[in-house]
């Protein structure tokens, strides 16, 4: 038997001994019931006959000891009576009560066990509706949800990675093991043109590895994030610097457009100089010569906006809502000569959603440029 088994046995022999949370909740109930009987009853025949016989006495009705003595019986059974079937009724319908509320207990306790068993075996879509006994219980299954709901997508992401890498590994892989085979067999000699590519797919398989770490920390919230006040321009202007003997180099204008002064975010200015460099060089892998690439740095309302356009190919339309998706290509041959991993894009959506920014894509169609925009919110000058 396994220890998971095992331990599942001895949980269930354990439960058996011993009583559950809702019975116990009905029993302290019912001593509690019972108390306040048993209480009500005993303060009943001790005052209640004195204070009958006073009043009695001061009606001024003149009585025989034998009548004096009747009448107060009377009052004791009548008193006694009343009291008990009062108390039985009010203990029954209290027992009642308190039965029902401790299945409706037991139940959502269940729920949340039998929630809890299915995302240990794997299941974590497994979901605790609201049991409706009030707000608190009402604010557990929420955190419960929202726990589950926190594993699911970490499990979803790990599965998407490991199906990422064995698809992005492929290739790299196959061409190295192809040109040591060949220089087995003697087809190809180990000279410097082999090195190269050997060495090319070599680093691409670093990048990939950096570009997959860099995006799943993003995506868990596990980036070391270290926001301060700085000029949203000034974010812009670094990044252009950086890249402008790239654009030089494949012959491609890239120019800065500052319509917003000195206005300031609060933001970690090394993730975004990685923003700014994913953008830019996605802008300039998409634009060929005599192409075009501009940077505006513009307010739109309480909101600082940094804008990539491009003149190059475009987006259709059918591949706008999937580009910050990971590993995702327009035109796969054409990345893939690139080098590129189809993981910049979602590693920049990553890095500006967590410092409570947003990122958004347009194009008018193939062959009309694109736009990406990044928004932040302002702190002012």
């Amino acid at each position: 038997m396994s220890s998971h088994s095992r331990s599942a046995a001895e949980h269930t022999r354990s439960g058996l001994l011993r009583p559950g949370f809702a019975g116990r909740l009905l029993v302290a109930q019912a001593l509690v019931l019972m108390t306040g009987a048993m209480t009500t009853w005993f303060v009943a025949t001790a005052l209640g006959p004195g204070i009958f016989h006073e009043h009695l006495a001061q009606a001024g009705v003149e009585h025989t000891p034998v009548e004096t003595q009747h009448v107060e019986e009377a009052f004791g059974s009548a008193l006694l009576i009343s009291i008990g079937l009062a108390l039985i009724a009010t203990v029954a319908a209290a027992l009642i009560a308190s039965w029902h509320f401790s299945r409706r207990v037991k139940r959502s306790i269940d729920t949340v066990a039998a929630a809890a068993s299915a995302i240990a075996a794997g299941r974590h879509g497994a979901r605790v509706p609201d049991p409706g006994l009030g707000a608190e219980f009402e604010d557990l299954a929420a955190t419960y949800n929202a726990l589950a709901e926190r594993l699911e997508t970490v499990e979803t992401t790990r599965r998407r990675m490991l199906s990422d890498l064995g698809h992005e590994m492929r290739t790299p892989l196959s061409t190295i093991r192809a040109h040591l085979e060949a220089i087995e067999d003697g087809v190809l000699s180990f000279d410097e043109n082999t090195l190269l590519v050997i060495r090319a797919h070599t680093r691409r398989l670093e990048r990939l590895t950096d570009d997959v770490a860099a995006v799943s920390r993003a995506e868990e919230g596990n980036l070391d994030i270290r926001p301060v006040p700085v000029e949203a321009v000034a974010l812009a202007r670094a990044a252009v610097t950086t890249a402008q003997d790239r654009y030089a180099a494949k012959g491609v204008q890239l120019d800065l457009l500052d319509e917003l002064g000195p206005e300031r975010v609060m933001v970690d200015p090394d993730r975004m100089a990685q923003v700014m460099s994913n953008l830019l060089d996605n802008a300039l892998r998409h634009t060929d010569s005599p192409g075009s690439v501009r940077v505006i740095c513009r307010p739109v309302d309480k909101w600082v906006e940094l804008v990539v356009i491009d003149t190059g190919e475009g987006i259709a339309a059918e591949h706008v809502g999937h580009l910050f998706d990971r590993f995702y290509r327009v035109d796969t041959a054409r990345d893939r000569d690139h080098g590129g991993s189809g993981i910049g894009l979602s590693i920049a959506r990553a890095l500006i959603e967590a410092q409570g920014g947003g990122i958004s894509v347009a194009s008018a169609g193939m062959h009309r440029g694109a736009e990406f925009t990044v928004r932040l919110p302002g702190l002012g000058r």
